[in-house]
């Protein structure tokens, strides 16, 4: 059996690696190593993949959160709703720009916003929600605008786990995650299911004023060089990585699948055990999840295959993997609400049930585009012999 990695970047690399290489030396070759060709080609080819008018290219994924939230002018004291069950940028970005965040527990099954808790935290303050579809599952997006146009609300999507994914609507149409919102931010961290050789990140949008903002805010506020016209931040996009990445684009379907194919997998061996909660993805029209995944629609694209496990060996179980040298993460040990930057005697531990839950029982199995059967059936069967 190959040797087990939560992510293997060298055995994807080695697929691509002519087409990968070529482009790198191709940026070298035209010295354009910032705002380059291949910067403009790989926005127009996202674009395309997209189906949105606007790409932004950025530095990272949290630069792209930040600038969307700076674009839309919100103000210092501004209400932002999130979840309390994600990574920490989400939240981090919302309080480096003064704005107040709100915290909010998540659904049980999906971990993905609680759509009731949402309109509970509503206030006269909020003026943004910012749904994140974690582990590469798309949040209830019909429902989450027709919320925010019903309260007058801007919606940010932190689309830093889901890129590939697909919104299937009531009306059987479908949308790219990320595109749906008034704006969405996405990262390309190289573990990321679209990942660099280094950092890198994107914002979508279909409003042609907020584009043209955002433009500026990522190049020092400028439009023309040394004329400043808003306050701006420096993050930009190298060319190496665009070109990395706009090689890597033409693939990502076909990682997604491969990365769904494992869940199957994964979903097949360990929903026979009673102390095993598998993925659950929403059930969407014409969409097939009987087996926990959309067979149709791409709503969940797998940037994570995070199980819980029901019996109280969760950590029994993470000794057990560490001891075995069997890749596993533990996404996320503390909620946002007990992290000492962002507590906040607003919260009441009442109100985190599902997601203080969840930090005792969640783990995150390798998941990523060489997964091979033999490696899951080891892995499962190792899960199997310590929860039962």
């Amino acid at each position: 059996m190959r040797k087990l990695q939560m992510v293997d970047l060298k055995g994807q690399y080695e697929k691509i690696k002519t087409d990968v290489d070529k482009a790198i030396i191709d940026v070298v070759d035209s010295t354009a190593y910032i705002n380059g060709p291949a910067v403009k080609q790989f926005q127009e080819n996202l674009e395309q993949y997209m189906g949105v008018k606007h790409v932004i290219p950025c530095a990272n994924g949290t630069d792209a959160l930040q600038i969307s939230m700076m674009g839309l002018g919100l103000q210092p004291g501004d209400e932002v709703i999130t979840v309390d069950f994600t990574f920490a940028a989400t939240v981090e970005v919302i309080a480096l720009l003064n704005l107040t965040p709100v915290l909010i527990d998540v659904d049980k099954d999906t971990y993905n916003i609680d759509l009731k808790k949402l309109e509970e935290a509503i206030t006269p303050k909020t003026k943004a929600i910012v749904p994140v579809h974690l582990f590469g599952h798309v949040a209830q997006m019909e429902e989450i605008m027709a919320i925010a146009k019903k309260h007058n609300l801007y919606v940010i999507e932190d689309n830093a786990q889901a890129i590939g994914a697909n919104y299937t609507f009531k009306d059987g149409s479908h949308q790219k995650a990320g595109t749906i919102g008034n704006v969405g931010a996405t990262s390309f961290f190289p573990s990321k299911n679209l990942g660099a050789y280094g950092d890198g990140g994107a914002i979508f949008t279909n409003d042609d004023d907020l584009a043209h903002t955002i433009r500026g805010i990522v190049n020092h506020g400028m439009y023309e060089r040394y004329h400043h016209d808003v306050v701006g931040v420096n993050s930009r996009l190298d060319s190496v990585q665009a070109a990395i990445l706009d090689i890597k684009l033409n693939h990502l379907d076909d990682y997604s699948s491969k990365r769904q194919n494992a869940a199957r997998h994964y979903t097949e061996a360990l929903s026979k055990s009673e102390h095993i909660e598998t993925p659950k993805t929403e059930t969407h029209k014409k969409c097939d999840n009987s087996n926990g995944i959309c067979d149709t629609c791409d709503c969940h694209v797998f940037h994570q295959y995070t199980i819980k496990i029901k019996n109280g060996k969760r950590d029994e179980l993470a000794e057990h993997f560490k001891k075995n040298d069997i890749p596993h993460g533990i996404y996320y040990p503390i909620p946002l609400h007990s992290q000492k930057a962002y507590k906040d005697e607003r919260y009441d531990e009442k109100e985190f049930t599902v997601t203080n839950q969840l930090v005792d029982e969640v783990i995150s199995l390798p998941m990523h585009t060489e997964l091979d059967k033999e490696q899951i059936d080891y892995i499962t069967s190792e899960i199997i012999r310590v929860v039962g």
